[in-house]
């Protein structure tokens, strides 16, 4: 007894001879098409087959039924070649039993140029070589170029972040960061062309799991070999209509799980991975948000543009599809209401979740502009000999503007000793930056573990006692209460201690790194111990690393940083008995505890960024500490103990087992 898949298949072969697709494909092996010799096979044997009821096949010993109705389906929408930008068999389309147009011919030939711009997606340090089709959208800048994608294709090396664009992975196993390319090449006979390989620079968009599947990626312009770069596949203006004559352009890659192996196999001959036209109609259902198309696609076609001849435009975005079922696609007017959006600095469905109210605090738990009243703040010229100014800070990171901000100081928050840069968009501090006097040192006790809310900025943008409460986060000091406690009085040093106790100091850390590493705790009077300093003072900035790669934390309703930096700045004498600057950059990750905190919240996906193998503290240079950050360190940089040592001269970490391996 034939088993449920033969009998299915014949249940189909007697449909589709119902419907005349035997005939057609009968008058279709009259045409020469190039896709019957790609596969080898013998039209005389096809058409004796034809002519056998699809019950009878077997029997007659001509063809299996899978066979020749993957046949039918191969006359009626072949996936053509493309060789040098040119489509392969067009002329062989049309005529007795096609349902092409007599010129189709002529209508793929004034879509050839598109064909450039479409290109394979690859992958760098994957287990696989390559994930999909992109093909350019638009420009970006100058220099540039706009890819697009799906979305599935790009998360195969990369996690949308809480901005909306895409952060690599790494590889589990080697550890490597993946990245990604797109071949404008990988035609079949054609030599590859190494400049049509280009570099994805970054994902700057990447969709929700809830939005249509698109993905957006920055290339710079391809050079070499003086080829122009690839025009933009313009987008079509109208929506494509019910029947209009359309072709995908993309690299079908064996798609067993999906497809039928025999129809693919038969289909294909085990020629994948290569440039191919796909022909066919576009079906259109009244209400529906995505497109429907009959092309014959397979997995790797993921990303590719459905081009209509009529337009010469792209109608869609190819995302789904089966093998002679149908197949779905993106919308044209989606992608032009993104790209909108997006050249208007508005980004779908990203954003922190909003602030909670500016509620009511009770009396104690705030304090107002007349508390800091006669606070000086940071002194960057406390060194005498060398200022150590704040660092710049990027725009992106919008830092909050207190109420009793100066021209000169329009974003400090004005401590006793120390002040905050503070951003509005992450609800926490940028840095702080704290001046040492080791000489004025007093013991201050640690008297409470109250803080505060600064209320010269709106309370809905730092965290506080609600986000802070069973999120099992620590308030992490920036500037730490310790390092506060000095003064010519009790009563200055006082105040210091107590000024450290606001949440504009604080960033989330998880106790396994606020409680435990001394190291961190010690370096600022390590150094002030271990180095002959003038004036037995310093500054010491300090911050979170703040990057699109932080994973967003519902608990505490921001992205949680998983490292934090220090710098330490003073003068010291050199050899010559010349009193110069001198500073040292430092960097602590808390990468694996976040990790583990995610795990055990089942957030896998959020994850599998993680570079490093534990929370640690390292020794780097300040150069590599500004391109990590984005701060601007300005005149620091040619002050840095690393600078003119071959400690670490092409390593951006020196791991640091203990406060003796410091390089000073």
């Amino acid at each position: 007894m034939p088993d449920p898949a033969f009998q299915e298949s014949i249940s189909r072969l007697a449909r589709l001879s119902a419907k005349g697709a035997f005939d057609q494909a009968a008058a279709a092996l009259d045409r020469d098409l190039p896709v019957l010799k790609e596969l080898n096979l013998d039209p005389d044997r096809i058409r004796n087959a034809l002519d056998t009821a699809p019950d009878q096949l077997e029997s007659a010993g001509l063809m299996p039924p899978t066979a020749l109705e993957a046949i039918v389906k191969i006359t009626g929408r072949p996936p053509l070649m493309v060789q040098n930008g040119t489509v392969v068999g067009a002329t062989t389309l049309a005529g007795p039993g096609s349902d092409f147009p007599a010129d189709i011919d002529l209508r793929i030939a004034a879509v050839e140029p598109r064909i450039a711009a479409v290109g394979r997606i690859e992958f760098a340090n994957h287990d696989q070589s390559w994930g999909g089709t992109g093909w350019v959208i638009g420009t970006d800048g100058p220099d540039g170029l706009l890819i697009v994608t799906n979305r599935h294709v790009a998360k195969l090396v990369a996690r949308r972040s809480w901005t909306g664009t895409g952060v690599f992975l790494y590889n589990p196993f080697s550890h490597a960061r993946y990245g990604a390319f797109i071949d404008f090449g990988e035609e079949e006979g054609v030599t590859a062309n190494p400049a049509l390989l280009c570099p994805v620079e970054r994902f700057t968009y990447i969709a929700e799991d809830m939005a249509a599947d698109v993905a957006l990626a920055r290339i710079a312009l391809p050079a070499g070999d003086g080829a122009a770069p690839p025009e933009p596949i313009p987008l079509a203006a109208t929506p494509g209509a019910a029947e209009e004559w359309v072709a995908t352009v993309g690299y079908p890659a064996a798609d067993p799980y999906r497809n039928n192996v025999t129809y693919m196999e038969r289909y294909f001959q085990g020629l994948y991975d290569v440039k191919r036209f796909s022909p066919g109609k576009l079906m259109v259902a009244p209400g529906l948000s995505v497109l429907s198309h009959d092309c014959t696609t397979l997995g790797g076609n993921s990303g590719s543009p459905l081009i209509s001849l009529e337009q010469k435009a792209a109608v869609g975005l190819h995302f789904a599809g089966r093998y002679g079922e149908g197949n779905s696609a993106v919308p044209a007017a989606t992608l032009t209401a993104l790209l909108d959006e997006m050249a208007g600095g508005q980004v779908p469905g990203t954003g922190l979740p909003e602030a909670p109210p500016a509620e009511e605090e009770e009396a104690g738990q705030r304090h107002d502009a007349a508390f800091f009243a006669g606070r000086t703040g940071y002194d960057p010229a406390f060194l005498a000999v060398a200022p150590v100014p704040l660092p710049g800070v990027p725009p992106v990171l919008n830092l909050a503007r207190p109420e009793d901000a100066t021209d000169d100081r329009p974003h400090e928050l004005r401590y006793q000793h120390f002040s905050v840069l503070h951003s509005l968009t992450r609800r926490m501090p940028v840095l702080a930056a704290l001046n040492i006097d080791g000489e004025k040192t007093r013991a201050i006790k640690r008297s409470n573990s109250y803080w505060w809310k600064d209320a010269r900025i709106p309370y809905g943008v730092q965290l506080g006692a609600s986000d802070y409460g069973g999120s099992g986060f620590d308030r992490g000091h920036m500037v730490r209460r310790a390092a506060t406690n000095w003064g010519a009085t009790d009563e200055e040093a006082m105040r210091a201690n107590l000024d450290s106790f606001h949440y504009t100091n604080a960033a989330p850390q998880l106790p396994g790194m606020n409680r435990e590493p001394e190291m961190w705790l010690g370096l600022e009077d390590y150094i002030l111990e271990s180095t002959r300093t003038f004036g037995f003072r310093a500054c010491v900035l300090s911050g979170p690393v703040l990057s699109e790669a932080d994973a967003l934390i519902p608990e505490l309703g921001v992205p949680l940083p998983l490292a934090f930096w220090k710098v330490v700045a003073m003068l010291a004498e050199d050899r010559d008995e010349v009193i110069r600057l001198h500073c040292t950059a430092y960097l602590l990750s808390q990468e694996l505890l976040v990790r583990d905190y995610l795990q055990d919240r089942g957030r896998s996906e959020a994850v599998e960024g993680f570079a490093f193998a534990g929370y640690r503290t390292f020794q780097l240079r300040l150069r590599d500490l500004s391109q990590l950050t984005g701060l601007d360190f300005g005149p620091l940089v040619a002050a840095d103990a690393l600078k003119k040592t071959d400690e670490a001269p092409d390593r951006p970490l020196i791991p640091l087992a203990g406060l003796e391996a410091i390089v000073l």
